[in-house]
């Protein structure tokens, strides 16, 4: 597997990994009807590294940014979404340390994901696996598709 930073022409290859996870709509705080085009430029956005995890298929996607500017700058969020055929592969963890590298290279100090979906088992399991604490609990502040509503996580770790 190799991971390497994207090219327009993967548009439809990230397209086809992000479109299931938003509309399944319970684990990102992102409209499940969102279009392919507005998925796209969120996932794609100027501000963004964006990054590919293939083989001989995509395999995954990640972004990487600052997570605020100014005096937060130092500090870098990431998103990350493995291909539904991927899943349980270590694509995510592979991805995840992929991300940490870059951006200890980029000058990031600390990296934090500031809402993630408590009943995520895989990804909460994952990012305290990775050395991640749980910093902050939004009390239901996310609601499931079946209408339930969940804590989100603010989750951070030192690079």
């Amino acid at each position: 597997m190799r991971i390497r930073p994207v090219k327009p022409e993967d548009a439809g290859s990230i397209w086809n990994m992000l479109e299931p996870v938003f509309r399944a709509g319970d684990t990102y705080a992102i409209d499940p009807t969102i279009s392919r085009q507005d998925a796209l430029a969120y996932w794609q956005s100027p501000d963004h590294s964006v990054f590919l995890a293939e083989d001989e298929a995509p395999l995954g996607t990640y972004y990487l940014k600052a997570n605020q500017g100014g005096g937060g700058a130092h500090i870098c969020n990431a998103a990350f979404v493995t291909a539904a055929a991927a899943r349980g592969k270590g694509i995510a963890r592979a991805m995840l340390n992929h991300a940490m590298e870059t951006a200890k290279r980029q000058g990031f100090r600390a990296m934090q994901f500031n809402f993630v979906v408590a009943s995520n088992d895989r990804a909460v399991d994952l990012w305290l696996r990775a050395g991640f604490d749980v910093v902050g609990r939004l009390p239901k502040a996310f609601q499931l598709p079946d209408g339930r509503f969940v804590d989100a996580l603010v989750m951070m770790r030192d690079l």
